[in-house]
């Protein structure tokens, strides 16, 4: 049986997509996604619901085992985008990244492409409506994230204040901003 080669030009980068829980990320990382002929959508959270038992989901009180499984599913985040990367398809990783740590590794640890980091910061009174919305609705009120974010990565790639924009109008400023042409 013959190999078929998997690998190609590699794609011109990844993006992290970012925000707290309710900031549009899932809904803007699939629309971008899809502006693309080819492209993947890396939902962090379903990596998260890989873990058939002793998985723990974040918590406001913090617990040290569910930080762990953060940088264990930005791990697997960027295994995956690497190896889509180098397959030709543009990985848009979408993840609740509100901590320097967290983002430093995904900086040193998907090297294969340059990442573009992209930060949804909506309103958080916003972001609590949309998050009351969907049908993944959250339990806990995460909005104190937002603040965690602004104060602890006041420099780390480019914001988006998506409180007033549609998801087209946000998946426009996100190429805008990162400069990633679908057309190419």
């Amino acid at each position: 049986m013959d190999l078929v080669p998997v690998d190609r030009a590699p794609a011109p980068g990844a993006v992290l997509l970012s925000g707290i829980p309710g900031s549009g990320k899932s809904t803007v990382a699939a629309a971008l996604a899809a502006r693309f002929a080819a492209a993947t959508h890396i939902e962090v959270d379903g990596l998260q619901s890989l873990v058939v038992s002793g998985g723990r989901w974040p918590t406001p009180e913090g617990d040290p085992e569910a930080d762990r499984q953060i940088f264990l599913r930005a791990r697997n985040a960027c295994l995956l985008a690497g190896s889509f990367a180098s397959a030709g398809f543009l990985p848009v990783i979408d993840d609740v990244v509100v901590r320097r740590g967290h983002f430093d590794f995904y900086r040193t640890s998907l090297r294969t492409v340059p990442l573009h980091a992209v930060f949804l910061v909506p309103a958080p009174e916003r972001a609590r409506e949309r998050n009351d919305a969907r049908h993944k609705r959250l339990t806990t009120d995460w909005s104190f994230l937002h603040e965690a974010m602004l104060e602890e990565l006041p420099d780390a790639g480019v914001r988006i204040d998506s409180t007033d924009l549609t998801v087209e109008e946000t998946v426009d400023a996100v190429l805008r901003a990162t400069g990633l042409d679908p057309a190419a």
